[in-house]
């Protein structure tokens, strides 16, 4: 959601700042711009995407070795060119590029307004470079000064970049409640609201806290201040994330690399934290926890979208293996809703990004409350990671489809090894049932690599359901989820509206939809409440309902019932998930490209949401 770059050094600016906001594009946006120092400030920008932007600026002044670069992501404000980022100060003299949202930008817009400030957006972002310079004129300091005072005056949350035409050989970042990342080159520096755009100049970064202000120089060492003044020592971090990583590697979409990098990701989830040998499960960034668990009253799961959809696996991995009582919130609705929190309750956080602003709020009202809180998120440095008492990374390396698909199945590994390993010291599972489950769990990744072979058949049975309107996808057990997930991928990507249900409330009230033009997708695999499934097919097609059906490597008895069928190998019900929701991915990608949306880039979703 957003996206900012800036760039200070000895090259040119103006390719740096594109090809950091080409590979922001993932973020989800609705306009671009950049402004450029070389002598005077030059701005452009325009409603659309960064191609628009490079057409804009064709035969234009690019030059400069000093510059900012923005995707806005509409909240204050429709999308358009004048709305679009960065935003001149009133004397033109200063620019700025801001993601968040200023919550009492309306109090502070007035004020200015009465001062003699002018308009020419309908953002809140553009009220900040204006207090920016008021208070240059006011009070007469620098632009370092000017930023940290202004900051002291903002509601809300923000990740500012400022450029100065008085002042051209710094940049000013801060940063509070939206990712900020440094990047540290040879006599350069490079910002950006997360590593990708970085990662091909430099691996050493630092990352912003909240509240905290970056004076970025021409030359010279990088100098980081809190908004109250006070002197902090940069803390330089090593990047792990390789260029080959955020590129599309021969795959004509991320998301469909990003599919078929399951079994890697699954495999990474687990290295070094289950072992047969040994017959142990470790994870290390919670094992001083562990007492925490093994006492806890009960555990909330709090998380968004897809996130929340693998929380709900893990209630049922960790009531199932743990025999602890699991509640699983939606990180919005809990924020707001006073929830009762005992301080020994274990909170698990969960995040693709570690960015979420809901799951960030809802950690902070928790550890308010004196809870013990555990994040699983896939980027080191995020915010969760900082702001979490321990917590455990699932390594599924960087995902730019913005419809999330290794980053669920690597989050539900991470659940399904919490669990089993509480489970152990607990003393919940026999000994047999244990060392069964942590052989099956070893063996997952080549399953899911099985399973990706049924990418050809996916593709033929989508080529049917490409022009349907409306889908409906039913589960029971650990299925439920999964049905859950696979709507949602549906409705992300190819915009054809689908819901996911438990099976038995068919019949309370979606049986009603069914007839000859709805398609079902039934997750049919035999363990469970396997011949519950098998009834609410027969009541599908009992109402011509046409069946879609994923079923057990093996199956004749829902073969001889559905219209199309979908084998997956066997496995533990408990790991149905991790092998389930691949051919579900597929299946909603290649109906969306066959209707011609952006299956990296779909309309109106941002990959982070980092506002409210």
């Amino acid at each position: 959601m957003c996206g900012i770059v800036g760039y200070i050094g000895p090259r040119e600016a103006y390719p740096v700042l594109v090809k950091g906001l080409k590979r922001l594009e993932y973020r989800g946006y609705d306009s671009a711009g950049l402004a450029l120092l070389d002598g005077g400030l030059k701005l452009y920008k325009n409603h659309g995407k960064v191609s628009d932007l490079e057409e804009n600026v064709r035969g234009k002044d690019i030059s400069g070795y000093v510059g900012i670069g923005h995707t806005r992501w509409a909240t204050h404000g429709e999308p358009s060119d004048v709305n679009a980022h960065p935003h001149y100060s009133q004397s033109r003299k200063l620019a700025i590029i801001h993601n968040g949202i200023i919550e009492n930008y309306g109090s502070l817009k007035t004020e200015l307004i009465n001062r003699g400030f002018e308009f020419k957006s309908n953002t809140d972002t553009e009220v900040l470079v204006h207090l920016i310079e008021n208070i240059q004129q006011e009070e007469g300091v620098e632009l370092v000064e000017a930023v940290r005072i202004a900051m002291n005056y903002v509601v809300g949350a923000y990740a500012i970049v400022v450029i100065s035409e008085n002042d051209p050989d710094k940049l000013i970042a801060a940063k509070k409640g939206s990712p900020l990342v440094i990047g540290i080159g040879k006599e350069e520096y490079f910002i950006a609201s997360d590593a990708s755009p970085i990662v091909e100049y430099t691996q050493n970064v630092v990352y912003l806290d909240d509240e905290e202000l970056a004076i970025v120089p021409r030359k010279g060492e990088l100098k980081i201040k809190t908004i109250r003044n006070k002197e902090k020592t940069p803390f330089v971090h090593h990047l792990e994330m390789q260029l080959s990583t955020i590129e599309k590697g021969g795959f004509p979409h991320f998301m469909l690399k990003e599919i078929y990098e399951q079994p890697k990701s699954i495999k990474d989830s687990m290295r070094g934290r289950l072992s047969l040998q040994t017959g142990q499960v470790v994870l290390g960034g919670i094992i001083d926890y562990e007492q925490k668990f093994l006492n806890a009253r009960r555990i909330l799961m709090i998380a968004c979208g897809t996130s929340w959809h693998a929380a709900l696996v893990g209630e049922y991995l960790f009531e199932d293996l743990a025999r602890i009582p699991v509640e699983v919130e939606y990180a919005s609705e809990f924020r707001y809703r006073n929830p009762v929190i005992y301080e020994d309750d274990i909170v698990i956080a969960i995040s693709q990004s570690g960015e979420t602003a809901d799951t960030l709020a809802a950690i902070e009202l928790a550890k308010s409350k004196g809870a013990t809180i555990l994040g699983i998120c896939n980027v080191v440095g995020s915010s969760i990671a900082r702001a979490t008492h321990a917590g455990s990374y699932t390594h599924a390396g960087p995902e730019i489809g913005v419809a999330s698909t290794k980053a669920f199945t690597a989050q539900v590994t991470v659940l399904a090894l919490m669990a089993l390993a509480i489970a152990q010291r607990k003393g919940t599972l026999s000994k047999s049932r244990y060392y069964e489950l942590i052989s099956e769990m070893e063996s997952i990744p080549a399953k899911v690599d099985e399973v990706l072979k049924v990418n050809d058949l996916v593709y033929e049975i989508s080529t049917h359901f490409k022009d349907a309107r409306n889908f409906l996808y039913l589960g029971r057990g650990y299925n439920f989820p999964v049905a859950l997930e696979g709507a949602l991928k549906l409705k992300e990507i190819s915009y054809i509206h689908a819901e996911g249900y438990p099976a038995a409330e068919m019949k309370h009230g979606p049986i009603a939809l069914i007839d000859e033009h709805m398609p079902v997708v039934v997750l049919a695999t035999k363990k469970g409440t396997y011949e519950k499934v098998i009834s609410n097919i027969q009541e599908v097609k009992a109402r011509k309902g046409v069946i879609i059906a994923i079923v057990t490597k093996g199956d004749e008895i829902v073969r001889d019932m559905a219209d199309y069928v979908i084998e997956i190998p066997e496995t533990d019900e408990i790991f149905v998930p991790l092998v389930a929701t691949i051919p579900l991915q597929l299946l909603s990608y290649h109906i969306a490209v066959m209707r011609g949306c952006n299956v990296d880039q779909p309309r109106n979703l941002a990959k982070s949401v980092t506002v409210e």
